[in-house]
């Protein structure tokens, strides 16, 4: 069952377009509003509500954190010039600090009798983005 003026919110913005008059079936238009950010050495595609893994930040539990966009994507409009990417800012809340999982490193070379054995586990940071917007 449909209904005009249906508007949904799930990371993008859902709009409901009015039913074709000859087949009786409606369309859905999403407005996909997303930034890529620098996060940790790496770039990451967020929306509002993503949850990502990062490299550890100096940041309590429950504490916002703003992260540098590289991208921002609204709808049609890309911008990625630094003077209108400066208006721009994410925020994240972090969740909490985890580590990531054990990485064996085992070296070993022929007939010499030498082995060597080592571990790594790198720290993390969980965070949530709460906000993308435009000033």
């Amino acid at each position: 069952m449909l209904c005009d003026g249906l508007f949904l919110t799930l990371g993008a913005d859902f709009m409901l377009v009015t039913q074709h008059p000859q087949f009786s079936v409606a369309r859905q238009v999403v407005i996909v509003v997303y930034a890529v950010v620098r996060a940790g050495g790496r770039q990451e595609k967020v929306e509002v509500g993503s949850i990502i893994t990062v490299d550890r930040l100096s940041a309590d539990a429950k504490k916002s954190v703003t992260l540098a966009p590289v991208l921002y994507v609204d709808g049609d409009k890309v911008t990625h010039d630094k003077k209108e990417l400066a208006k721009i800012t994410v925020s994240a809340e972090v969740i909490g600090d985890l580590r990531g999982p054990k990485i064996v490193i085992q070296k070993y070379k022929n007939k010499t009798g030498y082995k060597a054995r080592q571990g790594f586990r790198s720290d993390l940071t969980k965070l949530k983005v709460t906000g993308i917007t435009k000033k």
